[in-house]
């Protein structure tokens, strides 16, 4: 595992630096495999990256080639504002005009057992039968330590299966449907997005404390590149920078 760390004075440097590596890695993977695949995540950090793409990045990446997934996603109807699908599109997808074919929203009106199956087909179909290896994820950070649906004291932290998985979460009383650790690892780049001093504590817990990953789930993740971008009160708790 390479594990790199940046750090930033301000959450607009973080984003712009962040929207830099999407744009690289999107180049790289474009010009090696003529497409570039991301999960995206959900909640509000990401909202003002995707309007960094959408704007700075308009003409500098070829979206055409650009397909998208999510890492993870609530289990509510496609038009709640609760939706993480919902919220790239508005964010994202609407102002790139990207064709929604090249975008695979969890089919949540099947229930979120059912809507797991049919997403790890969907991903067995888009890489031809091989392992799932996307070229991008980006992940956020929870306050209690949680990255995509991977909560504290859930089964599918013990899940070894490189798939989609449903579960209830009893901390937010919700289904979620969620990749798995071991399919965010196989990823060729891994991309945290945690900015202010609220994720200071979950930060050191996952990057400096002893390995504990029912307490600390985001431990989990482990990739041939992984990077965080960080700002500095996000970063302010760990002992080394």
């Amino acid at each position: 595992m390479d594990m790199k760390l940046n750090i930033f004075k301000t959450d607009t440097e973080v984003l712009a630096a962040l929207a830099k590596y999407f744009a690289d890695a999107a180049k790289q993977a474009i010009a090696a495999r003529g497409r570039f695949s991301v999960a995206l995540s959900g909640g509000s950090s990401p909202k003002k990256l995707h309007e960094l793409l959408a704007s700075e990045y308009r003409d500098k990446i070829e979206w055409d080639k650009v397909y998208f997934f999510f890492g993870d996603e609530r289990d509510v109807p496609l038009t709640d504002s609760q939706s993480n699908y919902l919220m790239a599109k508005q964010t994202l997808f609407d102002s790139l005009g990207i064709d929604p074919s090249h975008v695979y929203a969890v089919q949540t009106p099947l229930g979120a057992e059912e809507a797991a199956k049919d997403y790890t087909r969907h991903l067995d179909h888009f890489f031809d039968g091989e392992n799932a290896s996307f070229d991008l994820v980006i992940l956020g950070l929870g306050d209690n330590s949680h990255t995509a649906s991977l909560f504290p004291h859930t089964s599918v932290l013990t899940d070894e299966s490189a798939s989609v998985q449903a579960l209830y979460i009893d901390e937010v009383k919700m289904n979620r449907i969620t990749f798995t650790a071991p399919l965010i690892n196989n990823a060729h780049h891994i991309a945290f997005l945690v900015y202010g001093a609220g994720k200071a504590e979950a930060v050191k817990h996952i990057l400096e404390d002893p390995e504990n990953i029912q307490e600390y789930p985001a431990q989990l993740i482990k990739g041939a590149d992984l990077q965080w971008f960080l700002d500095e009160p996000a970063a302010s708790k760990l002992e080394n920078k």
